[in-house]
This record gives structure tokens, C-alpha cells and sequence, in this order.
């Protein structure tokens, strides 16, 4: 997760252009970049302390790296800012998807596995969303758009979407080698 100062940053040129009916913001404090989103799991259904294990160790061979943000795309269930390289992020969640594979878990990988946040998520009355007019709000933006975050850490956390927003119970932090815990 970027900290409050990148979330900010990232979010500022956006303030305000997703206040529609059918989306609803998302607010810089929960601005988040998912690694691996486990569709059909809940945290009671994992061995815990054998994934923390896993991913503890494999996190110890990472440095921390920087991921930057691009001009929002809209995408079926959200807006979102794309982020590149895609090296380190793609081997993290290769590493992630087979730890989660290892644990025994069922679940199902979304196919989100390229880097990005969500800036707004669709919620009630999203049928009622004029992409172009989005797209257009969006192309008006009349600066360069680019910003940055330090990925130092992996967050594990339950996840769920109430409607209007996706919601988390954090549940682990793991930094990278070299990063402050």
C-alpha cells in the first residue's frame, strides 16, 4: 500500500471527477496495489502461519522497488491507474499464487495481475455510467500524470466489497529485505 503522502499525490489530479452516480471513490487512505486477489477465500480458510512462512522467506530475497502510476484507464469494474514496471510485480505474484497453491486452499487467481490501484469502483447504478463522458472528464486533465510509490512490503488481508466500496481486515505485513518492520 503506498503510504497517506504517495496515496495523495497519486490521487490528487482525480479529486472530484468520479462523483457520479454508479462509482464511488476510492479514498486515498484505502488506495492499495493488489497483488494477488484469492476470489472464494477467507483468511480461516488458509494455514496461516505456514503461507507467513512461505512468504516471509521469499520476501527476504526482495529488495524494495519503485512503482509508477500512469493516467487512469476505464475498466469494466473500476477506474484505475496502471503502474510499470511489471518486473518485480509479475515474479511477487507468480510467487504468491503458488504459495497460496502450496497451503492446500481452494480458490480461484482474478485475473487483475499486472500493477495497478483502483482510484473508483462501479457500485449501485453502475448501468447508468457514460464511459465516454468519464473518458472525456478524464482527458481533460491537462498536465502530466505520473507518480510514484516505494513497494516495500506485502500485505496479507481479507477483502471483501459492501456494495459501495472494497473493504479489508488487515491480517499480516511482511517487509522486504533491507526494509523497516
Amino acid at each position: 500500500m503506498p503510504t497517506l503522502d504517495e496515496a495523495s499525490a497519486l490521487a490528487a489530479p482525480f479529486t472530484g471527477r468520479f462523483v457520479r452516480p454508479g462509482l464511488q471513490g476510492v479514498p486515498v487512505q484505502g488506495m492499495h496495489c493488489t497483488l494477488l486477489h484469492a476470489v472464494g477465500l477467507a483468511h480461516g480458510d488458509v494455514d496461516l502461519d505456514g503461507l507467513l512462512t512461505d512468504v516471509g522467506a521469499y520476501a527476504q530475497t526482495l529488495r524494495p522497488f519503485t512503482l509508477t502510476f500512469d493516467r487512469p484507464a476505464v475498466g469494466n469494474v473500476a477506474v484505475e491507474i496502471n503502474g510499470w514496471p511489471r518486473s518485480p510485480f509479475a515474479e511477487i505474484v507468480e510467487h504468491l499464487t503458488q504459495a497460496m497453491t502450496r497451503s492446500g486452499a481452494a480458490f480461484t487467481a482474478a485475473p487483475s495481475r499486472y500493477p495497478h490501484m483502483s482510484l473508483a469502483y462501479t457500485s449501485d447504478g453502475a448501468e447508468s455510467i457514460q464511459a465516454v463522458s468519464l473518458k472525456e472528464a478524464l482527458a481533460g486533465i491537462a498536465r502530466p500524470l505520473s507518480g510514484t510509490i516505494l513497494a516495500d512490503r506485502l500485505h496479507l488481508v481479507e477483502q471483501w466489497h459492501d456494495g459501495a466500496q472494497i473493504m479489508w481486515q488487515p491480517i499480516a505485513e511482511v517487509p522486504l529485505a533491507g526494509a523497516k518492520a
